[in-house]
């Protein structure tokens, strides 16, 4: 029932501040179990197509023409080494921020985007950083990181909650990891990746008493009358 009145709310939506406001009661009723994880899935994907029609009607007003916003045009980010942003990248995008499945669809500089997102929900469950911010610590540039994003969004993986604010500078977008497979990846750390590498990769423990060389001394036997033995056995 809750699920039918979020998706008939969503249709009738006008407003992106609507649209956000139905996505945050969408997650709190998820958070309460009025819905399951394939509805809340389903209804974000809604919200997320309805949001593209939305943007199209809106109008700006009182913008002069032949400028896209009435703040200051943003600055072109460049990283001041290109080799050390080049490193940095490929260490996140081969450090495992997503399961192997999911991580196929993306472009070294997109997973080294989605690492830092991972970074954010597994400390605070969600990431509220600026595209700016996460290209920065990305090593990339701040169209790729948003395309990670998009891309991510538009297979049903996460959901971006916006934050406008009319007449002043929109807050950065609160993204959420809804992708069941994505989630039990982050609880479990990530195969080899960080934290649970030495727990995917390891050695047996054996028993430190050799109980053979203990007979074999208490018997007389020195230990290298058995040393062929021991090699032909290993063999």
């Amino acid at each position: 029932m809750f699920a039918e009145q979020m998706a008939s709310a969503i249709n009738d939506a006008r407003t992106l501040t609507r649209l956000d406001d139905l996505s945050k009661a969408i997650w709190q009723g998820w958070g309460a179990n009025a819905v399951t994880d394939d509805q809340a899935q389903e209804l974000a994907s809604l919200i997320h197509a309805r949001r593209l029609v939305v943007r199209g009607e809106v109008k700006p007003v009182g913008i002069p023409p032949g400028r896209p916003s009435i703040f200051p045009p943003r600055r072109v980010q460049r990283t001041p080494v290109r080799s050390v942003a080049i490193a940095r990248r490929r260490h996140l995008a081969a450090s495992g921020p997503m399961p192997p499945s999911l991580a196929c669809k993306f472009t070294v500089g997109e997973l080294a985007a989605l690492r830092i997102v991972t970074d954010e929900v597994r400390e605070k469950g969600h990431c509220d950083r600026s595209l700016g911010e996460i290209a920065a610590r990305a090593g990339i540039g701040r169209t790729t990181a948003q395309n990670a994003i998009r891309a991510a969004a538009a297979m049903g993986l996460l959901t971006v909650q916006e934050r406008r604010r009319e007449g002043q500078k929109n807050l950065p977008n609160v993204v959420r990891i809804v992708s069941r497979e994505w989630q039990q990846w982050i609880k479990r750390g990530g195969q080899g990746a960080g934290r649970s590498a030495s727990k995917a990769i390891g050695f047996k423990k054996t028993d430190p008493t050799d109980k053979g060389f203990k007979e074999r001394r208490e018997n007389g036997i020195p230990p290298e009358a058995s040393e062929p033995e021991s090699r032909s056995q290993n063999t």
